[in-house]
């Protein structure tokens, strides 16, 4: 077994793995960015180093730093968590090169998987039932026009390299075509600098339903049941759950036999992902994972196995700990991620510092965080800030546990998806088990998650007859909450004793200004990607401005109102910071 151990990763990820490292006895060794000095990741290390600056291709991409923090702390093996280079088979390969080993799988294995097409052709050729579609990517616009009339529409524009949602657009008609083979083409070599495009028929609401593998050297393949991960935007995961709640036995060991024998067709070694599209009682192979998954914790919750664990002991040589005999499902997990994001403006990312972090606690309740208080959620990396897992006996109250820890998170005064996974956890479509797509794009009912307006206290300088406080007062031994609207009483400016401040709505107060009057205003900072009007253009509410990427995500901005676009400010490139005016229309 090893002693020391490399974690070339940050955040949530980087912690659980050091902890399973803990337990087993191995040293860690974290890594970190100019930006993460001061992260939890970096302390919870048994050791640390400083890899460049917070540019992640300058850091935590960056292959020749990572090798040379390994070597000068005699790491015997490296773990890459998930994202930056955990499914980078050259990384893998300059692992081998160095003597250091990758937990993860072969080089060859995630070469063969990371090309999603080449994994269709591999899944096609080992029987394995996939979406209708090519096995290749269209060289251009042409032949994906050729390929889309052939498979029929409406079509999806995957990124070969891609995955996690990034490089996915879907054309419903021909005239979407080019937009999507566009965006699909700029997000893959973005995140996999891969711009090859392929189409495959596109399922309307099907469930996303995937299943963990393990495989080690000694010939072992074992899966552990399936996850249901229906509940996305923008084709990004949101809600994760296992077991699936429209999968039964029969189908759960036809998938897992699915899932095995995608496994074995290209020698794979370690913890990986088939995940895969359910349509009623079909099932077609979407794509393989070659790493940990975010969502692996609601799998340990309901089997009881440690993934990481078992990547760390794959990786040593040593056998699975456990047997497909030995799987066996109890209850019920639920996981949300908890992510910066402003739910009712389309998920718009909002980043932002961090006052108060409290999380929830009591049974059945798990929180794999990489923040506190006093962190700052920066638009340099992915916008989690945790994840939340519970478990119960059943789904239902798996839920009711849910909503009671989403109710006792407090982080503030970040904005954050709470509200949101509040609101749909409540609702029938997920009591149904349905994928709840008709509410995630139903930008009503997103703008309905909007928080109201905090009442500003008279000590910040407000009108001192609107100020509102909150105190505790005992009656016949009873303690109660007496919300008070107007001046105190015999007070001043100055806190009045036994006040507790009123509490911040849920959803905090960040995220950006909205559009006021004629001005369409920035809700987000970041670079914008593609502007799709010109100035004195002719446009309806709700027609695409431009596209601005932040936080690993390409948010389009559309117009607030219909009119001529009388002043433009943005171009193609140019960086913009939320609250900056994006055009006028009049």
């Amino acid at each position: 077994m090893f002693e020391k151990v490399l974690v070339a990763n940050r955040g949530e990820i980087a912690i659980r793995v050091m902890r399973a490292l803990k337990e087993m006895g191995i040293a860690s060794v974290g890594v970190y960015s100019e930006a993460d000095r001061e992260t939890p990741h970096v302390r919870e290390a048994d050791e640390a180093y400083l890899l460049g600056p917070a540019v992640p291709a300058e850091s935590y991409l960056s292959v020749e730093r990572i090798l040379d923090v390994a070597e000068r702390s005699a790491a015997q093996a490296i773990h890459p968590g998930y994202g930056f280079l955990a499914e980078n088979a050259a990384f893998a390969e300059a692992c081998e090169r160095a003597a250091v080993v990758f937990i993860g799988p072969p080089a060859a294995a995630i070469e063969a998987m990371g090309s999603k097409t080449r994994a269709r052709e591999i899944m096609s050729e080992a029987g394995v039932p996939i979406v209708p579609g090519a096995t290749e990517p269209s060289p251009d616009l042409d032949a994906a026009r050729k390929a889309a009339e052939e498979i029929g529409y409406p079509v999806a524009c995957k990124a070969a390299g891609g995955g996690g949602g990034k490089g996915f657009r879907v054309a419903q008609t021909a005239d979407d075509l080019a937009e999507a083979f566009e965006g699909a083409a700029r997000e893959g070599e973005k995140f996999f600098g891969d711009d090859r495009v392929y189409l495959e028929r596109y399922l309307d609401d099907p469930r996303h339903v995937e299943v963990q593998v393990l495989a080690d050297s000694h010939g072992n393949v074992i899966h552990l049941g399936e996850r249901d991960c229906s509940i996305q935007r923008r084709h990004q995961k949101l809600i994760e759950e296992a077991p699936g709640p429209h999968v039964d036995d029969s189908m759960r060991e036809r998938i897992g036999k699915i899932a095995k024998e995608a496994a074995r067709a290209v020698d794979y070694r370690g913890a990986g992902t088939v995940e895969g599209m359910q349509v009623g009682d079909q099932y077609y192979f979407l794509e393989m994972n070659t790493r940990v998954q975010v969502e692996h914790c609601v799998t340990e919750m309901v089997t009881g196995v440690d993934i990481v664990r078992e990547q760390v002991r794959i990786a040593a040589g040593e056998p699975l700990s456990v047997d497909q005999e030995d799987v066996e499902l109890r209850g019920h997990s639920i996981e949300c991620r908890i992510n910066a994001e402003a739910a009712h403006k389309n998920f718009a990312p909002a980043p932002g510092k961090i006052d108060r972090y409290i999380e929830p606690a009591g049974p059945g309740v798990r929180v794999d965080s990489g923040l506190e208080a006093g962190s700052e959620v920066t638009p340099l990396y992915d916008p989690m800030v945790a994840k939340l897992i519970v478990w119960d006996n059943d789904r239902e109250r798996a839920t009711a546990r849910m909503l009671r820890a989403l109710d006792e998170y407090e982080i503030e005064p970040l904005t954050t998806l709470i509200p949101f996974h509040t609101a749909i956890l409540a609702t029938e479509q997920w009591a149904r088990g349905e994928t709840c797509r008709d509410l995630t794009e139903d930008r009503k009912w997103l703008k309905a998650l909007a928080p109201e307006a905090a009442p500003t206290p008279a000590e910040d300088g407000a009108d001192p007859e609107r100020a509102e406080r909150t105190y505790s007062v005992e009656v016949d031994g009873r303690l109660h909450e007496v919300k008070v609207i107007g001046a105190a009483i015999g007070t001043t400016n100055e806190a009045v004793a036994g006040r507790r401040p009123a509490k911040r709505p849920r959803s905090g107060t960040g995220g950006g200004t909205g559009p006021s009057g004629p001005v369409l205003a920035s809700p987000l900072q970041g670079t914008v990607l593609k502007v799709a009007v010109e100035q004195g253009a002719a446009v309806d509410q709700g027609a695409l401005i431009c596209v601005i990427e932040a936080m690993k995500m390409e948010n389009e901005i559309s117009a607030h109102v219909a009119g001529k676009v009388t002043e433009l400010n943005v171009s193609a490139g140019g960086a913009i910071n939320s609250g900056d005016p994006i055009c006028r229309i009049e």
